[in-house]
């Protein structure tokens, strides 16, 4: 029997270098690290302001605050109250405590806004690279079908897509779209 020579089929090469074990394709890392980057500039570039109403806003936050106004405001009770005679009265009817509580409502009110204001305005950064993003892609996508479609109209092979595909050949316009959903009373 004659010997036949077996050769061993080449291993498919990616055209990118596969994930190291566990880990993640580079685009994704790119990406990730492009974020943490945008995040730590924008943080560098906040204002005082700002950076003290995220620190106060992160504080007031926590189990920690909540952990201490249950020990002042319980304290402050049960002396008042005199169920704990370590201390002389100073506010029986609760007067100073009630103004306290508002005045820190109403800076600790402020802060949040101001934290929401700064996270609103970083959402709307967002949004609108996603709507670029998008309308993007439905470009990208729409020149894909057409040329596609194309291929298959040169090759002579019909689809059932076929009489989708004249839809999917025109480009979204976004202005058209908006105005289409403001009309239906869309947000």
């Amino acid at each position: 029997m004659p010997r036949q020579d077996k050769q061993k089929p080449l291993p498919a090469r990616a055209t990118y270098p596969p994930p190291e074990p566990g880990g993640l394709a580079p685009a994704l890392m790119r990406n990730i690290r492009t974020l943490q980057e945008r995040r730590s500039a924008a943080e560098r570039a906040a204002s005082m302001q700002e950076r003290v109403a995220e620190a106060i806003t992160r504080f007031t936050g926590s189990m920690t605050f909540v952990c201490l106004h249950v020990m002042l405001f319980g304290f402050w009770t049960l002396v008042n109250s005199g169920l704990l005679p370590i201390l002389p009265k100073w506010d029986e009817s609760f007067v100073i405590l009630g103004t306290s509580a508002s005045v820190e409502a109403i800076f600790l009110s402020t802060f949040v806004l101001i934290s929401q204001n700064r996270m609103a305005a970083a959402a709307d950064k967002r949004a609108d690279l996603d709507l670029h993003i998008s309308l993007l892609a439905e470009h990208e996508v729409t020149k894909l079908v057409a040329m596609v479609s194309a291929i298959t109209e040169h090759l002579g092979i019909e689809t059932e897509a076929d009489p989708e595909v004249g839809e999917l050949r025109q480009d979204v316009a976004p202005d058209a779209v908006l105005d289409e959903i403001e009309r239906n009373g869309g947000s």
